[in-house]
């Protein structure tokens, strides 16, 4: 846990280990990232497995906590890949019912991660699946009560709250101009820099399952990345 303390200290400002170590404590389990020359730790996401009801539905969701990367290993896919993974048992377990990926953005990468890999997502740039609004207010209200605006729906923890550090997935520009995913997420979260969060939610659905693999397998055939190799501890 220390070692993956200094990673996420690393890139983020108003932390300590209390907290840290409390908020792993509440999640089902965390993959951790290790190098695979050296066998260091060089970054994790954790994750809970819950159950909702939405308008009457039965669903579960895949909530993906804090996550994180060291600089040189931004372009690896084993975390994304190992997650799908994840993904896959879940909905094994209750094929019927739907499953949801659940994450809070403080940051435009891991809104994109949603964004660039999945069909069926909320907030989407636009305007498509409005629906899933009331699945985020769902999660929001179980996970963290008394912190979702709902107007403005975003999740503000106030400006002690945690946050990247100035150097770390700035938005620049050339950004904005290039890319509408980015300017959607700085426009639905303009106080990202101090560290408020964008909920979000993805659909895992036959389509996805389908298709995910072979977008990653192209992805990775065009950037590569040092080699790196999952642990899962749940």
């Amino acid at each position: 846990m220390h070692r993956m303390y200094e990673v996420y200290r690393r890139y983020y400002e108003n932390i300590s280990l209390e907290v840290f170590s409390r908020d792993m404590v509440e999640k089902n389990g965390v993959f951790v990232i290790e190098e695979r020359a050296t066998g260091r730790t060089v970054g994790f996401s954790t994750l809970k497995v819950m159950d909702m009801e939405v308008a009457g539905q039965k669903v579960t969701g895949v909530f993906s906590g804090d996550t994180i990367i060291e600089k040189e290993f931004w372009g690896n896919k084993v975390l994304q890949f190992q997650f799908f993974l994840r993904l896959i048992r879940e909905k094994l377990k209750r094929p019927g019912r739907p499953l949801f990926w659940l994450l809070i953005s403080k940051g435009y990468k891991t809104y994109l991660l949603l964004a660039n890999n999945f069909y069926t997502y909320y907030p989407h740039p636009e305007g498509r699946h409005d629906y899933l609004a009331e699945h985020v207010s769902a999660y929001c209200r179980e996970l963290f009560p008394g912190y979702f605006c709902e107007r403005r729906q975003l999740l503000d923890f106030g400006n002690g709250y945690t946050h990247l550090k100035d150097n770390v997935a700035g938005i620049t520009d050339e950004m904005r101009r290039s890319s509408a995913k980015i300017r959607f997420f700085e426009e639905r979260n303009p106080s990202w820099h101090r560290g408020t969060e964008l909920p979000c939610i993805g659909l895992v659905d036959s389509h996805l399952l389908m298709r995910y693999p072979l977008d990653v397998w192209r992805k990775r055939r065009r950037k590569a990345a040092p080699a790196a190799r999952p642990v899962a501890y749940e």
